[in-house]
């Protein structure tokens, strides 16, 4: 079928609305027409080449949710009619790392950004007769998509599925980050340093495994403002001005537990958010950075003799089958806040100004919202 995308041609150029030629579901995949599409800072990592792919054209977009169309043979799991959110990490179910609960990194997740489809190889979009890379072999800026099944989570038809979407990878990423990976306790002071989508998640999860301080960081006062929202307990423009702060409110123990959810990972902050941080503490890296850059700088005594743990987080090292479903019932018990989250709804054709509204510190979360005129 055709149909329409965000696409970038290279490194450092702007998205293009594109005609898409998208492929049927062979065996083990779902079609899909999607309802929403949040705008991860991920996508812009491409673009600006911070997160290398193997070639363009290159489709964005990774979360996403909408209704199951078609139906490729040998699925079981789906059928036509079914609500699905779709996780930007697959879930075999069936390698060891899905096996042991770690389905964050499932085997699958090899060739997420190759553009080569996990059922047979191939590409299964093509743009101006070129094979497409989809991100994350999803490619939501685009009102249709086809997806292994892997990658497409049934959800319950009564949740809203333009809040569902957002679950895919951010708010899941967040909530994870503090639940799963930092492994907040009751009682604990955590500092989220970065607190735009997956920020306000990160204090959330942190909230709702019993934090007594949740700590956010960030520069834009909009933020600031919103992390209250979620959850925060107190806010602060730099981890420098935090410092002390933290010092006085922890009668000088310094705080348990950090999730890093910046924009833009640089090494400086890795060293600036373990200097907040006390004895047998953890710090989640959750941001993503440029990818040949290995400098980090941190006290490296003061890692040994306070036993201090930097810890990587994909996905918020959660569970993809088990966590959206999850986090959704919250939501619908009024339990978890995702309406908040979306801070501006744009159509498809106002990517550019959508992104630099992020980079502006204007959108907690932006939201591609697809129409009839999209179909």
């Amino acid at each position: 079928m055709k149909t329409k995308a965000a696409v970038l041609w290279g490194v450092d150029q702007k998205w293009e609305i594109e005609e898409v030629e998208l492929g049927d579901p062979i065996a083990g995949e779902v079609q899909v027409e999607l309802t929403a599409s949040g705008l991860c800072h991920s996508d812009e990592h491409v673009r600006t080449g911070d997160t290398p792919v193997s070639s363009f054209p290159y489709i964005g977009g990774h979360e996403g949710a909408g209704i199951v169309t078609k139906v490729g043979k040998g699925v079981t799991s789906l059928q036509e009619g079914d609500h699905v959110v779709l996780g930007f990490v697959p879930a075999c179910g069936r390698c060891p790392a899905c096996v042991t609960g770690h389905s964050s990194v499932c085997d699958m997740a090899a060739d997420l950004l190759t553009g080569h489809s996990i059922a047979d190889g191939s590409y299964r979009h093509h743009v101006r007769g070129k094979g497409a890379v989809p991100m994350c072999l999803l490619g939501t800026f685009s009102p249709y998509v086809t997806v292994h099944e892997a990658s497409a989570i049934k959800v319950d038809n009564w949740i809203p599925l333009d809040k569902a979407a957002l679950v895919g990878c951010g708010v899941t990423t967040g909530w994870g980050s503090s639940v799963y990976a930092a492994d907040v306790k009751v009682g604990e002071t955590v500092v989220i340093v970065g607190a735009g989508g997956i920020g306000v998640n990160a204090i959330q999860g942190a909230k709702s495994a019993g934090a007594k301080r949740v700590i956010a960081i960030d520069p834009v006062p909009f933020k600031r403002d919103q992390a209250k929202i979620f959850g925060a307990t107190h806010t602060f423009a730099s981890l420098e001005e935090a410092t002390e702060p933290i010092r006085e409110m922890t009668w000088g123990r310094m705080a348990d537990k950090a999730v890093i959810s910046v924009g833009r990972l640089s090494g400086n902050i890795v060293g600036e958010t373990l200097d907040v941080l006390g004895k047998n503490s953890t710090a989640v890296l959750t941001s993503v950075g440029s990818s040949p850059d290995r400098d980090v700088t941190f006290n490296m005594n003061d890692m040994t003799v306070s036993q201090k743990r930097l810890q990587g987080a994909l996905f918020g090292s959660a569970n993809t089958r088990e966590d959206i479903p999850k986090i959704l019932r919250l939501y619908n018990d009024g339990e978890y806040l995702l309406d908040e989250m979306i801070t501006k709804r744009y159509r498809l054709e106002d990517i550019n100004e959508a992104y630099q509204d992020m980079y502006d510190g204007k959108n907690i979360r932006g939201l591609i919202e697809y129409s009839d005129a999209d179909r």
